[in-house]
């Protein structure tokens, strides 16, 4: 019948395609429903357009989650080499920028359509856009709601993503649908995201937006509920309201409110260590010396924020005062007042509880044909293509289960 199917994938994503494409070639009869009239707006905007794919490094230590170890079943069944193999089976030119992350050489465009026509080899239905409004279970399986008319399938798969970037349709219905059938949720907040900063303390710095360098940046307290250390180094960017850029996009997945990050931002040099040592020879003043190593407008906006006159000359500084300053700039901790929320989050932290499913199917472990992967879940990856590698491997590890079940 037109409404009976085996398996239901709810959520048009990059893991909820790759589910789809790899059940119904194992032979299933699949329908594939989201509620976006735009096919996968997430991949089509992800990596500045072309689409960093995947990561040739991805490994569990890559991923946060309240249980680490359950990624690991998923990423080692199906790596990064196994996704870059259907990438060039489909011919798609791509090349690796850094650090391991593979980007599309023309557009993300590619990995979309490369994936519907996976889909297609194995004959998804598709009903899009179309708006789902609850499931059920049914003695043979689970009915599902929508806006089309009511679904019968005898397994479904939520993949519908998490909160990040509203404005392309991000909902909470994977949640829901999780608290609905006795399943607990980690608690979800924005993940590689910019900080916001304000305050008299950051008034130095807010003339400072569009300056960019690279940096050390950590975690600066372990403490707090759900607090995990982080260290990266990356390039940081000032904004009009904080920081961003890859290395304030990574460590903000670690960072707890109300902490402090710490930035080392010369980490090749011992700065207190170097300015004594030059207070022999070095007859410039404080701040002539400083731009030699940092950007004019932040070497000016760290003096006057730490208290020095940018005019003093180094030889007539004293010791103590140029390890003051050699701190603010190799430790300067500072607390971010907040993020800039879902709107600007590339990925939402928490999610499903992985104590919940199985590990090697994604299936609930208390609701037989239930099954929960990509960002609905709480494992999150780092920037650079880690959160694409766990689309595909949960993808996969669902879309076999409900092939061979």
């Amino acid at each position: 019948m037109a409404n009976q199917f085996d398996v239901a994938v709810i959520g048009a994503g990059a893991a909820g395609m790759m589910c789809a494409a790899v059940a119904a070639q194992g032979g299933k009869r699949v329908v594939l429903v989201d509620h976006a009239a735009k096919l996968a707006e997430k991949i089509r905007i992800s990596g500045g357009g072309r689409c960093n794919f995947t990561n040739v490094n991805a490994g569990p230590q890559h991923y946060l989650s309240n249980n680490p170890h359950f990624c690991r079943s998923a990423l080692s069944r199906y790596t990064a080499q196994d996704f870059l193999a259907l990438v060039k089976k489909y011919r798609i030119a791509h090349h690796e920028k850094h650090r391991g992350q593979l980007f599309c050489n023309d557009s993300a465009e590619q990995i979309i359509a490369m994936l519907r026509a996976e889909c297609d080899l194995g004959g998804v239905e598709w009903r899009m856009p179309c708006k789902v409004a609850g499931v059920r279970k049914t003695d043979g399986g689970f009915a599902i709601d929508t806006d089309a008319g009511e679904l019968l399938v005898g397994s479904v798969v939520v993949a519908t993503g998490g909160l990040s970037i509203p404005k392309i349709g991000a909902t909470d219905l994977g949640y829901r649908i999780a608290t609905q059938f006795d399943l607990k949720l980690i608690e979800t907040r924005p993940g590689l995201v910019p900080l916001t900063f304000d305050g008299p303390s950051w008034e130095p710095f807010v003339p400072l937006a569009g300056i960019a360098l690279e940096v050390e940046v950590s975690t600066g307290s372990s403490k707090g509920k759900g607090a995990r250390g982080g260290h990266f180094r990356e390039d940081l960017l000032f904004t009009h309201r904080g920081l961003s850029g890859p290395a304030i996009l990574q460590i903000s997945s670690y960072w707890q409110p109300g902490t402090p990050i710490v930035l080392n931002l010369l980490p090749e040099m011992d700065v207190a260590d170097t300015l004594i040592g030059l207070k022999k020879t070095e007859k410039k003043q404080l701040g002539n010396v400083l731009t030699q190593w940092l950007p004019a407008r932040l070497a000016e906006g760290l003096l006057a924020a730490n208290g020095f006159d940018a005019t003093a000359r180094l030889a007539d500084m004293a010791d103590a005062k140029l390890r003051a300053l050699g701190d603010a700039i190799n430790r300067w901790a500072i607390v971010p007042t907040g993020s800039e929320g879902y709107r600007k989050a590339e990925v939402t932290l928490g999610g499903v509880d992985t104590k919940g499913l199985s590990q090697q199917t994604m299936m609930a472990n208390n609701v037989t044909g239930l099954y929960f992967i990509g960002e609905t879940v709480d494992v999150t990856g780092w920037l650079g293509g880690y959160n694409f590698q766990w689309a595909w491997a949960s993808g996969v590890a669902a879309g076999l289960a409900v092939a061979n079940s």
